[in-house]
């Protein structure tokens, strides 16, 4: 055996297994879904800012 090296060997049932994916996904996801909020408000924004003022310049014409 070496000094420093520990070798586990474990069994990871169906049911560990699943929780640790979908806690790995479930993080994963809600990383994503925060970036995605934090660019997509501020274009949305802009978005109704510029059709606001499309509609304001069609209404004084």
């Amino acid at each position: 055996m070496v000094p420093g090296l520990i070798f586990i060997f474990n069994y990871i049932g169906p049911g560990l297994g699943g929780g640790v994916i979908t806690a790995v996904l479930g993080f994963l996801a809600s990383i994503f879904l925060a970036l995605f909020a934090i660019i997509w408000y501020p274009i949305k924004k802009l978005i109704e800012k510029l059709k606001n003022k499309k509609t304001d310049e069609n209404r004084h014409n």
